[in-house]
């Protein structure tokens, strides 16, 4: 079922490709000549148009041929012949150069993470004025929520790492935990702060719903392994779902935490900084990063931060199951995520019909945002 599956993403991504070869390419040989003939991080006369940047956070061995990590089903599924060298970033960019599409590789982390955004906006060889930021990555997720598999839309980026700590050995007695605002009295502290130091993103919601309602509808991988590992999530329904397409919001921190009280404490998080209008529902390390550049680069024209959707996918869930403790589970999880192979297709099948919406109509699309 499966295999039946993923043969028929691949033939729907072949057929997008053949279908956009049949238009005129965004970018013409002359002009891929000239920008090859530049130098990267130095000043390119010649600029690659770029309508969709295609954001990964990892690959795992070669970029294509092998196990794969994120950016790999888009280098082999999609015409990204084109090799941009970026020695100021983490890994090297590749482009279609018929449809513009340019997907990067940031690197794990939010260190890493924002200073790729931060040097790719600023590269001379491409012009991402009008450009979409799609960040598509594999994540955790929040049982109460969805399942592994399951890709979520976020609105609210919401940074998990500036804040205050106190050693959970020496929490007093009548706090909830040891982890609290920056600026803050305690974690019982109600009193709404701004996300002044990048505590918190809002994407453009329009584009979310947009997407969102593009994809809700789509038939997400599946495999008999994963539905038997959901069953022992008694209690928690939308966990024990095959995945789906839903809106979620994404906490990124750079500890990889895991357990029923850090996963209350990402909810707890979650509402603080939104003041209730956001729900936790996917754990990654970048994305408040990379849009922090993004907001950045929208200053000098050189981005545009309501073209930016966040897409993140399940490979495992936040805490365990009932009846088995944190460390047991999460050192279990260590050693390969049972769901990052069907987790990286959800991204793909999904992610890759918005790509192929927005290319495909540039006509409509590239003015503007849809709202």
């Amino acid at each position: 079922m499966f295999a039946l599956l993923r043969h028929a993403i691949l033939a729907a991504g072949l057929f997008g490709a053949a279908a956009s070869a049949l238009a005129a390419p965004v970018a013409d040989a002359a002009t891929l000549a000239a920008v090859r003939a530049c130098v990267p991080a130095r000043p390119c006369a010649a600029k690659l148009p770029v309508r969709v940047v295609v954001v990964t956070m990892f690959e795992i061995g070669k970029d294509t041929g092998d196990k794969p990590g994120e950016f790999q089903l888009w280098k082999e599924r999609r015409n990204l012949t084109e090799t941009l060298p970026f020695p100021q970033g983490w890994h090297d960019l590749a482009y279609d150069p018929q449809t513009g599409v340019l997907a990067m590789v940031t690197g794990m982390g939010s260190i890493k993470s924002a200073t790729a955004a931060l040097a790719l906006g600023l590269d001379e060889r491409l012009d991402l004025s009008k450009a979409y930021w799609l960040v598509a990555g594999i994540a955790g997720i929040d049982p109460e929520d969805a399942s592994v598999g399951s890709a979520a839309w976020a609105r609210y980026l919401i940074d998990g790492d500036i804040a205050h700590e106190i050693d959970a050995r020496e929490i007093p007695t009548a706090w909830t935990n040891g982890y609290f605002a920056l600026h803050s009295k305690g974690p019982m502290d109600p009193t709404p702060l701004e996300p002044a130091n990048g505590e918190m993103f809002e994407l453009n919601p329009a584009l979310q719903d947009w997407a969102y309602t593009l994809t809700k509808d789509i038939a997400l991988p599946d495999d008999p392994r994963m539905a038997e590992a959901r069953k022992a999530f008694a209690g928690y329904p939308n966990a024990q779902k095959p995945p789906f397409v839903l809106k979620g919001d994404n906490l990124a921190a750079m500890t990889f935490w895991h357990g029923a009280k850090m996963n209350q404490w990402a909810n707890d998080w979650t509402t603080f900084w939104t003041r209730g209008k956001g729900e936790f529902v996917t754990s990654a390390m970048e994305e408040t990063g990379t849009f922090q550049s993004i907001e950045y680069l929208t200053k000098v024209g050189r981005a545009d931060r309501d073209r930016v959707l966040v897409l993140r996918a399940a490979s495992n869930f936040t805490m365990p199951p009932p009846g088995v403790d944190a460390a047991t589970y999460l050192l279990s999880e260590n050693q390969g995520y049972a769901g990052m192979t069907v987790a990286l297709e959800s991204l793909y099948t999904v992610g890759g019909k918005v790509v192929d919406v927005i290319t495909g109509d540039w006509a409509r699309f590239g003015p503007a945002p849809p709202k």
